[in-house]
């Protein structure tokens, strides 16, 4: 793999940064105080019309075409603005590339463009259930062919834009005697639909700007020409889906220690103590090799991983390897650039505590470093055997 970016994906890497330099990190610390989520909608609306909700998704429907690659230094670049509007555009591409692979042509172009251009605030994937987190196969809601139409029933959890979605990506079982993964079949539901009601908004640790809610089927009825893929092959469809999911959310983790190292050496090369700016002790230079060398690391393995996705080759195994070590290497970096800051770290005066908050979930969704674990040893040792 050559290592540079094409000149393409530096534009698309400058514009984004400059962007969220501008728009997204100034208002980043009010929006986590729950300020005005008409400037977050806003914001996502001037990213659409960048072309940042379709990176991976062909120009008929709206998409940019730009690749994965291009993909992935753009979340890194509005991560390390304002980590809450990057979760949202990730999965808005991650919904618009589950609809661009399994879709039929109608479905393709009804709705991947509403979310390309921002005409729908954000798209919505509802997998996880309350005993269905790490075992998505576990899930229970159920969809019922009934005439012309399905009907489901089941609570959904963490739903990213839940409140703001104008179209949910479902899973749900629709042959419970088949063995457990193999009877789950995939859905469009738009936001509105009879039936379908957005729960309660967590109160989370960190990315307050971006909704998460509980989302209840209660005998929603969709038509028949919701499905979409195949009947019963939707489990297969959703773990290829998240496994591109954790180069995005890999990429936000990036963005967000990156953010935290470079503020925390900023801060370094100010503060005195004992006579001399701690930039100048030993303790802390190292502090801040390691970390770099390791958020260096992790853009390596993001850029591999998003290399063989954008190339059509298998690429589970380093995509779990890229989250896992970007998602952690960023809890660390955010630890570590606290701990240069000292107790202005520990202030909401900082923008570390921010940081760490919102890196702390990256270890969590799309896949706990845990389940990143069990991929990558499944698939070398398969490679073994």
């Amino acid at each position: 793999m050559y290592l540079e970016l094409t000149e393409e994906q530096k534009l698309i890497q400058e514009t984004t940064r400059e962007f969220a330099q501008a728009e997204l990190a100034p208002v980043a610390a009010e929006l986590d105080k729950g300020g005005s989520q008409e400037t977050f909608y806003e914001n996502l609306k001037k990213l659409a019309e960048l072309g940042m909700m379709g990176l991976n998704i062909k120009d008929e429907y709206g998409g940019s075409e730009a690749g994965v690659i291009a993909f992935s230094v753009a979340m890194t670049e509005i991560a390390r603005a304002c980590a809450s509007t990057a979760v949202t555009v990730s999965v808005n591409n991650m919904v618009n590339e589950v609809v661009q692979a399994l879709g039929s042509e109608e479905q393709k172009k009804k709705y991947i463009p509403k979310i390309c251009s921002g005409e729908f605030v954000a798209g919505a994937f509802a997998l996880t259930e309350a005993g269905a987190g790490s075992d998505p196969a576990g899930m229970t809601t159920t969809a019922v062919r009934d005439g012309d139409h399905w009907v489901l029933n089941g609570t959904k959890m963490f739903i990213t834009s839940g409140s703001c979605a104008g179209v949910f990506v479902v899973w749900a079982v629709t042959d419970p005697k088949a063995p457990k993964g193999k009877g789950i079949s995939t859905f469009l539901v738009e936001a509105g639909t009879e039936g379908l009601v957005v729960g309660k908004k967590e109160e989370k640790m960190g990315q307050h700007a971006s909704a998460t809610n509980e989302i209840l089927f209660q005998n929603c009825r969709i038509p028949a020409d919701s499905l979409m893929g195949e009947l019963n092959d939707g489990f297969r469809v959703a773990v290829t889906e998240l496994a591109g999911g954790r180069i995005g959310i890999g990429s936000l983790a990036l963005g967000v220690g990156l953010a935290a190292m470079d503020a925390a050496t900023r801060y370094s090369l100010d503060r005195a103590q004992f006579g001399k700016k701690i930039c100048e002790f030993e303790a802390i230079q190292w502090k801040i090799a390691d970390m770099y060398t390791n958020l260096e690391a992790s853009r390596l393995l993001l850029m591999n991983a998003a290399y063989k996705k954008e190339q059509g080759r298998h690429f589970a195994k380093e995509a779990s390897m890229a989250k896992v070590f970007a998602s952690e290497s960023a809890n660390k970096a955010c630890y570590e650039a606290m701990q240069i800051l000292g107790g202005y770290g520990y202030t909401a005066e900082y923008p570390i505590e921010r940081y760490t908050r919102d890196a702390r979930i990256t270890t969590i969704y799309e896949g706990t470093s845990e389940i990143q674990r069990l991929i990558i040893s499944r698939e070398i040792l398969r490679e073994f055997s």
